[in-house]
């Protein structure tokens, strides 16, 4: 379903300690993906007045928007977490699918798909989960790899952000007692020794700023202005079109041949052009100075490009470009930036990053360096360990043990001219489609390859067990004052391993999808759940499963069905029937009533779930949704 349901801190905090106990993962990140640092090397940046363990940080994205995503990214080596960006319009309606990493990467979605009082409660539940972990001493951290800032990221006008409802988010992002204290009796009872640590007070005092596509120059100086007067350090996210129309074509289409994609003109028309910018940049520089705070830039935000492509609905005729040619066109803005100012102010960057250029952006000096296309690739959050190993081979190739050891600001101009002769960021090592096999997913069974779970930033696609299965498909009417029956054939279940899907997280992006081999998108095809009864009902063009109390209820082919087991008989109920059932032989003596032809397909298919999702014990979030409602 396209709404987000945020599960309660008491089902997040005994999934992560059961199954890091019971399994060696958290929120199916195995241990081997987490990264915790080295006694012998400093991965340590400054970010504005903090100490952070590492510069590697999840973008303002789907990476940093559900505590769960939040936690992820952490595990991974993350330790400037840029959290999602909220603004005052927190009820927009986004396209779906909105996420196209299929190539290079696209998306249509740009903004919190959460309420903002549900916002500042994830991020909140996030750094309590953070601080759960580390007290309990059971991750092996380095000494000094806790030290983590937490970025919030608000837009996207002067009145948005001065409105009650966002200066109430930035006010709890800065004193966050309230939301701690409340949260705190959540805490389970078996894990009651965490109720009373000392948790943050103050999440965050530092914010990048983020804007629309065509906000005006001095609406940006407007808004940064008040949030220094505010007292947050602050950094303010521009946009490729700075470039200018010639550049940025000459780029994409002369160098590296993306000739598809098409920057509107009006892209450029609407945006701050590169004086504007450098203008502002220089007077809030100046402000923030005065006041003691820190100020920066980040570069930079996505692409307005045109919609070329048939992935996304047909009404939207403008997409965002992200992904390797984003990196090209960001990096050599940072060249231009830093021709003017030099080093006098910091600079944060997100664009195209990943394992093999993560390196190359902390050489450079740049702080925080986030990442989101990267992560939505097979492998998911497990890939920003790699970045971190990488960059500590980097750092030994050279000698260094810290990273101002590393830090070569100087190659700025020759990194950046060697891009676009380097063919990774050219179109022709970028238009491979994922791999399709040709057959169609089913509700079960597939070919188990998994890559639809950790691609999925909110961890809405599951595993879960079933023993090899079989079961007559039966056809069951009433026939003269009799129960008459006709098998169609046999339901069988030949692979242990079943993928679910977790409704509560899942936004339709559509990103499983795209790299599953086989056709069809988990997200729509593999057994869904729902975490509420209310969300099952409300949202009756979906099948899916829910258990409330003792009873499955169940929605197949648009059908409504409900199993409710009992002894000797459960009752079966669903259109036009209602019976009461032997639970192991169904067909033996049915009671009840019944106006039409009777597929019991249905009835074994619920009883195997329930058994395997909602059995004593699981962990599974549609069963943890029910046991902490």
């Amino acid at each position: 379903m396209t709404e987000l349901r945020p599960l309660p801190l008491s089902a997040l905090v005994t999934r992560m300690f059961r199954e890091l106990d019971e399994t060696g993962s958290i929120f199916d990140l195995p241990r081997g993906a987490f990264f915790l640092g080295d006694r012998e090397r400093d991965y340590s940046v400054r970010f504005h007045h903090k100490r952070a363990a590492t510069a590697l940080g999840p973008a303002a994205g789907p990476q940093s928007q559900l505590a769960q995503n939040i936690v992820l990214s952490w595990l991974g080596g993350s330790r400037i977490l840029e959290l999602k960006t909220v603004q005052i319009n927190d009820e927009l309606k986004i396209p779906r699918p909105c996420i196209d990493m299929q190539t290079v990467g696209y998306n249509v979605e740009w903004s919190q798909e959460l309420r903002l009082e549900q916002s500042l409660e994830e991020y909140v539940k996030a750094a309590m989960l953070i601080d759960m972990l580390i007290a309990s001493g059971a991750l092996e951290l380095a000494p000094g790899f806790t030290d983590t800032a937490w970025d919030m990221s608000v837009g996207y006008d002067l009145a948005g952000i001065r409105s009650d409802r966002v200066q109430t988010f930035i006010d709890g992002m800065l004193d966050c007692t309230t939301v701690v204290d409340r949260l705190r009796p959540q805490v389970p009872e078996a894990y009651r020794h965490y109720r009373d640590l000392d948790f943050p007070a103050r999440l965050s005092d530092t914010l990048t700023l983020s804007t629309f596509h065509g906000c005006p120059p001095d609406e940006i100086e407007r808004m940064i202005e008040f949030l220094l007067h505010k007292g947050l350090h602050s950094i303010v996210k521009l946009n490729p079109m700075l470039l200018g129309p010639d550049e940025t074509r000459r780029l994409l289409h002369d160098e590296l041949g993306y000739d598809d994609i098409r920057v509107p003109d009006t892209a450029f028309e609407r945006d701050t052009r590169w004086d504007q910018a450098c203008g502002f940049v220089e007077r809030l520089g100046t402000r923030a100075a005065t006041l003691g705070l820190g100020f920066g830039v980040k570069f930079t935000n996505t692409l307005i490009v045109e919609n070329h492509r048939s992935f996304f609905p047909d009404d939207q005729k403008e997409m965002y470009l992200s992904g390797p040619p984003l990196h090209v066109l960001a990096m050599h803005l940072v060249q231009q930036f830093r021709a003017t100012f030099g080093d006098r102010y910091a600079i944060s960057f997100s664009a195209g990053i990943d394992r093999k250029n993560f390196s190359d952006a902390v050489a450079l000096g740049l702080v925080p360096v986030t990442v989101c296309s990267d992560l939505l690739k097979p492998g998911g959050y497990a890939r920003s360990r790699a970045y971190l190993v990488e960059l500590r081979r980097r750092m030994d190739a050279v000698g260094a043990r810290n990273i101002s050891e590393f830090i070569d600001k100087s190659s700025t101009d020759g990194y950046v001219d060697g891009l676009t002769k380097d063919p990774r960021y050219a179109k022709a090592n970028n238009v491979k489609l994922p791999p399709k096999i040709g057959s169609a997913l089913e509700l079960f069974d597939c070919i188990t390859c998994d890559k639809c779970i950790p691609v999925c930033p909110n961890a809405a696609n599951f595993t879960f067990v079933l023993p090899a299965l079989e079961a007559p498909i039966v056809k069951v009417w009433r026939e003269h004052d009799r129960w008459t029956t006709r098998q169609e054939g046999t339901l069988r279940v030949e692979e242990k391993h079943q993928i679910g899907n977790f409704a509560d997280f899942c936004n339709d992006c559509g990103n499983c999808d795209v790299f599953c081999p086989e056709d069809g998108g988990p997200y729509i095809v593999k057994p869904r759940f729902f975490g509420s009864l209310a969300d099952w009902t409300t949202f009756s063009a979906l099948d899916g499963f829910v258990l409330e109390g003792d009873t499955l209820y169940g929605r197949c082919n648009s059908a409504d069905y409900t199993l409710q087991p009992g002894a000797p008989r459960s009752r079966f109920t669903g259109p036009g029937f209602d019976l009461q059932v032997d639970q192991t032989d169904p067909l033996d003596d049915i009671q009840g009533q019944a106006s039409g032809e009777i597929d019991f397909t249905w009835f074994h298919v619920m009883r195997w779930i329930r058994d395997a999702v909602y059995c004593d014990g699981a962990l599974h979030y549609p069963a943890l949704a029910t046991n902490y409602p």
